[in-house]
């Protein structure tokens, strides 16, 4: 189907001739209503001519379309919106196209006026698309063109804001960076180049951003016959400044090779992301002092802006927190919890002889303290909660949470006179300092990097469309999580999921895989929150046992973006994974390739039972010893996975290590050689085997 712009209006400025041309006739052929405005000046700016603009005119309506005539200067910004707005009614795109080589006064003022002019416009009738025009001068420098550099990258850097700014009014706003033939480059450009560089190559790529189908939005593109999207990469780099010291050139100078290697480069999307991990720097290097460190080896925590200063050294106000078995249900339900797994009724049914709360509630009574007005107590911060991200996040229990009770919530919380847990909270705002205070405690307890090998034990649960609206019941009340417009103030494309909620996931994991949901074991927690998550997506808990602590890194399984880092839980009481644990599937690397199956089986099962019509058995070893059993049943129903003992009939058993299996599944051995060689045991239908092709086919995904 094709795009077609009826009932848009279209302003291109610049559009006499070249690319403005060009986008103009190509918006008229498809309906749109547009204004040409062009000054007629020539490539040095000089003159005035209505020349030009009129004549588009005519070629647009000769061929039946729609559109007037501006000749006012961009820095007339509400005359030409005027136009529009007289001729027909609204202004929805706006498309400056600027080749002349004028003041930067010109090329941003200009943009800045005219967009401002529309921009009420386009918010009151939801909708608004904005092409700014930057070059490769502006993003790379040209000899000879510091103002036009300039301007053209300070195009880029307004765009962008627009973007964030317009987007929950559906403003989108993209910049591209054209390489066409024009008044402009044929003065500079070989005629022969200059005619294989046409304006006709850019246009499509700026009717479709301009589009209402299209949701890019604060991209940069690079346009010739080929299109290209940019985006900022930046080194690990390498710390270099030791705690209480001043940073000498030298210590620059012997380690620039780390500083400039690009390998396992980052690719901040925002100001976010950018910070993250500065602020980690600082962390890392306040707490512990390190000398030439990495900054890759410790996690990045999610701070944001300029003037970030952690609440240090002030004390909020004593407060009270009453709660029953209710709220302890409503959060277990909040992170994820569900009657579908029998193991998890004993934290949403009060009448279970077990009944107890999960002990990463413990966070709850302190977060109401703080969010509740503790915050605000603090002499000279002025919160705004478009602008806080939580940081880091440490909490130790000393008994296990009752399920009911008043208790007093601040860093220590007390049930009566008794200590029942602490907490450590990093919160990061924007704007936010000038109230007093270390920048650092010496008593934060810093994150730790998990072990440099394999996981052992990876849980993948997803959380729901509405799993930051339920989270919130527990009392984060912070409209980020919930209100669309204002999570865009904060610059995220939707409401995101609260740290705290992922956090919960985690932690539930390890006391599953490793405690066996027993609350009583749990002793504390550390996290790092990296990345937000969008409600609806995967988390996949990688977990690595080493003694009493569980390092754990979470990880958002559509995308692979690390959301929780440096992190781990202390357990009481434990020494390794019992046989029990592992007959369960507890340390295994197969776990995650069945969930995964059984993901496929959920979103294809029917089309597989109609290729397959079979039953499959797995059993999976671990040093010479059944550790996990799985099956596949892909006969009946539409489909299903089984783990554990399976009272059903099986067509064909395959037994292999759980090292072997996942040679197998990445294709790096091949089935036939490990059956021959004895490393896979088959029992049963064996030319049945060949049909997991199915399941097991893409294993760079599984």
């Amino acid at each position: 189907m094709s795009l077609s712009f009826e009932g848009r209006v279209v302003l291109v400025t610049g559009a006499g001739g070249g690319l403005g041309r060009e986008y103009a006739l190509a918006f008229a052929e498809r309906g749109a209503s547009v204004i040409v405005n062009d000054l007629g000046a020539d490539t040095k700016g000089g003159g005035k001519s209505s020349a030009a603009a009129d004549k588009v005119v005519e070629e647009i309506r000769a061929k039946g379309g729609k559109a007037v005539a501006n000749y006012d200067s961009v820095e007339d910004g509400e005359k030409l919106i005027q136009t529009a707005l007289d001729a027909f009614g609204r202004i929805g795109v706006y498309k400056p196209s600027m080749e002349i080589l004028r003041p930067l006064v010109v090329h941003l003022r200009g943009s800045f006026l005219v967009t401002r002019a529309a921009w009420n416009h386009m918010k009151n009738q939801k909708f608004g698309r904005i092409i700014m025009t930057a070059s490769a001068a502006g993003i790379y420098g040209n000899f000879g063109q510091a103002n036009y550099s300039a301007a053209k990258l300070g195009l880029l850097g307004l765009a962008n804001t627009l973007a964030i700014e317009g987007r929950k009014y559906n403003i989108h706003c993209n910049t591209i960076a054209p390489v066409a033939g024009s008044r402009l480059t044929e003065t500079v450009m070989p005629p022969d180049l200059v005619a294989s560089l046409k304006p006709e190559y850019v246009a499509p790529l700026v009717l479709w951003l301009c589009h209402e189908q299209c949701q890019e939005n604060g991209g940069l593109f690079e346009v010739l016959r080929q299109k290209h999207i940019l985006r900022w990469e930046r080194t690990q780099g390498y710390i270099v400044r030791q705690k209480n010291q001043s940073m000498k050139p030298e210590a620059i100078r012997d380690h620039w090779e780390k500083i400039c290697d690009f390998t396992d480069a980052t690719k901040p999307a925002n100001v976010q992301e950018s910070l993250q991990s500065m602020v980690s720097v600082l962390s890392q290097v306040e707490s512990q002092g390190d000398v030439g460190v990495n900054p890759a080896a410790a996690a990045a925590s999610a701070g944001l802006g300029s003037g970030i200063d952690p609440v240090m050294g002030q004390k909020l106000p004593p407060t009270t927190f009453s709660f029953n078995h209710t709220q302890c249900i409503l959060y277990a339900l909040g992170v994820g919890m569900s009657t579908k797994d029998p193991d998890h009724l004993r934290f949403l049914y009060e009448g279970h002889p077990d009944f107890g709360c999960l002990p990463t509630f413990g966070v709850i009574p302190s977060q109401a303290a703080m969010m509740g007005g503790g915050l605000s107590s603090v002499p000279g911060l002025n919160i705004d909660f478009t602008q806080v991200l939580h940081g880091e996040q440490y909490l130790e229990l000393y008994k296990p949470l009752p399920t009911s009770e008043i208790m007093l919530p601040a860093v220590n919380t007390y049930s009566g006179n008794e200590l029942v847990c602490y907490n450590q909270f990093s919160v990061f705002v924007v704007g936010a300092g000038g109230f007093g205070g270390k920048r650092s405690s010496e008593k934060a307890k810093p994150p730790v990097p998990p072990p440099k090998r394999s996981p052992d034990a990876v849980v993948i649960d997803s959380t729901t469309r509405d799993q930051a609206a339920l989270y919130r019941l527990s009392g984060d009340w912070n409209p980020l999580h919930i209100d669309p417009s204002f999570a865009a103030m904060g610059g995220f494309k939707a409401p995101i999921l609260h740290g705290l909620c992922s956090f919960g996931f985690a932690a539930r994991h390890v006391l599953k895989q490793f405690a066996d949901n027993d609350p009583s074991r749990f002793k504390a927690i550390k996290v790092r929150f990296v990345k937000p998550v969008m409600p609806g997506q995967s988390l996949q808990t990688e977990m690595w046992k080493e003694g009493n602590r569980v390092h754990i890194q979470c990880k958002v399984k559509e995308t692979d973006a690390v959301v929780l880092a440096g992190a781990y839980v202390d357990l009481h009481g434990t020494s390794g994974a019992s046989p029990e644990n592992l007959s369960q599937g507890g340390g295994l690397q197969s776990e995650l390739v069945f969930a995964e199956i059984g993901r496929r089986i959920k979103d294809a099962g029917s089309e597989l039972v109609k290729k397959v019509n079979a039953v499959f058995g797995w059993e999976i070893t671990k040093d010479g010893k059944k550790a996990a059993q799985w099956t596949i049943d892909l006969k009946s129903g539409s489909g299903s996975l089984h783990k554990g003992p399976y009272s059903g009939k099986v067509d064909v058993t395959m037994t292999v290590s759980d090292e072997d299996f996942m040679e197998v599944v990445q294709g790096k051995l091949n089935p036939q050689k490990a059956f021959f060689s004895g490393k896979l045991k088959v029992r049963g239908n064996i030319m049945l085997s060949q049909k997991l092709e199915v399941i097991l086919k893409d294993y760079a995904k599984l």
